[in-house]
């Protein structure tokens, strides 16, 4: 495989859009996310009240790549090689002789399943996404609530979870005005929602007019699509794509047979009667990666047209698009920001009178950097008897120069470069710092202080 990455040899580029073309005012939504979850687990299930209490420095639990070991109620990092590196119960962190009681310093017993495919069964579920993590926070406190009431020591909260983020998500939601999500991002968009900056709307048409095809590949329903992309790119949005694709179902948009995951015409949001094939661009819901590249052939008149798939979640976009697709895949990862101690700058298309609008209900920065749970990237596995601790990747770090061919914080980081600008990509022939632009996390380079064990 080459050494290096080009957006110039790509014949189509495509994005997935929640958190990657269009991002959130992470403490905010985060905020919102986690009350409509507890909204109803109190309302609904009966869960205790003070679930609904969020004290502001409570955000610092949610970390990406946690596993939840749903029948312990215990919440995991892990090394590459599936040792647990930290572990909380609920959201009270275990000591590190809990830890290596309870897990000792082998391969944590679901690793094998968790790590071939990034998956989640009906016993553990991996957080790896901006729209996931409130709901761990909310998981762990539901835990130490049992432990406090029923003393209980296997648990069966999760039907109810799964109730929960159903309730709030589902496809009829946003017309319905269901649950608490959905209708507080319609009447406070700008409280939730950042502009798109105006160098990534004219990076979009760079790529268009360099005679890419631009796809929008997203399992938001097209209502709630609709709404994101008017408000972040406005009411033109349409023509930044030649093919946009809701309700994608991700990551099984990208394993499904078309029998499996037909498309679907869209009337009114509606969703139509099923499509044997693709035969031209538009706008569409559902489907599958196998029809969608029959298409791509058409429009580019290749045999094996190039496709770049940007996302940032690991286990929807950037695994999948690359195992079952072989897509090139860049990894949007916010926590390159957070590594390096900076706030991400005001979107530059934002009024200056809309600035400091919500700031009574700031949360601290957005929880790049967790200080009970370290770096996303790296961690200190302690010796055996006071043998000497060393320095390890986490397993999601090893996800990423696995998976990614490069990582970014935003889109906004590369929309300056020229189009045929040579990134260096992960591969196993690089250093485990090569893929990541502009530059690597602190937390990998060489004796670096910044990752730190309790």
């Amino acid at each position: 495989m080459q050494q290096h990455f080009s957006l110039a040899d790509c014949d189509v580029v495509g994005f997935d859009l929640d958190h990657t073309l269009c991002r959130y005012h992470l403490p905010q939504s985060a905020r919102l996310i986690y009350d409509s979850f507890a909204q109803y687990l109190v309302t609904e299930k009966g869960y205790d009240e003070d679930l609904l209490i969020l004290a502001p420095d409570s955000l610092d639990f949610c970390c990406k790549g946690l596993v939840l070991d749903i029948e312990e109620g215990n919440f995991l990092k892990l090394a590459e090689d599936g040792t647990v590196l930290r572990a909380s119960h609920g959201t009270k962190s275990m000591t590190l002789e809990e830890v290596l009681e309870n897990y000792g310093r082998r391969e944590w017993k679901h690793f094998n399943t968790v790590s071939g495919m990034v998956s989640r069964t009906a016993k553990y579920y991996l957080y790896d996404n901006y729209f996931d993590l409130p709901g761990a926070l909310l998981c762990a406190r539901v835990v130490d609530s049992l432990d406090q009431h029923d003393g209980q020591k296997k648990y069966d909260f999760w039907k109810d979870m799964v109730a929960a983020i159903q309730h709030n998500y589902k496809i009829s939601a946003f017309k319905e005005d269901c649950g608490m999500y959905f209708p507080g991002v319609k009447n406070h968009p700008d409280k939730y929602l950042q502009r798109c900056p105006e160098s990534v709307k004219k990076w979009l048409k760079q790529l268009k007019n360099a005679g890419k095809i631009l796809l929008l590949i997203t399992s938001s329903h097209s209502d709630y699509c609709r709404l994101l992309c008017e408000q972040v790119l406005g009411n033109d949005f349409e023509e930044y794509f030649d093919i946009l694709i809701t309700n994608a179902l991700k990551p099984g948009f990208f394993s499904h047979t078309p029998n499996q995951r037909p498309f679907r015409t869209l009337e009114n949001d509606e969703e139509q009667e099923a499509l044997l094939s693709l035969d031209k661009p538009g706008w569409y819901s559902q489907g599958n990666a196998i029809q969608l590249y029959d298409l791509l052939k058409k429009m580019t008149g290749k045999l094996d047209p190039k496709v770049v798939y940007f996302g940032d979640s690991m286990h929807s976009d950037i695994f999948p698009a690359r195992h079952y697709s072989n897509w090139e895949t860049v990894f949007i990862l916010e926590e390159l920001l957070g590594d390096k101690g900076t706030v991400p700058a005001k979107a530059e298309s934002e009024p200056l009178e809309k600035k400091g609008k919500y700031e009574e209900d700031q949360l601290e920065v957005p929880y790049f950097v967790s200080k009970q749970w370290g770096s996303f990237f790296m961690d200190r596995l302690p010796g055996l008897e006071n043998g000497e601790e060393t320095l390890v990747h986490t397993w999601s770090c090893k996800c990423i120069s696995t998976y990614s061919t490069i990582a970014i914080p935003s889109l906004e980081a590369i929309a300056d470069l020229p189009l045929d600008y040579r990134f260096t990509r992960f591969s196993s022939n690089s250093p485990a710092t090569a893929g990541y632009y502009p530059s690597p996390p602190r937390a990998l380079l060489p004796n670096e202080d910044s990752v730190t064990m309790k």
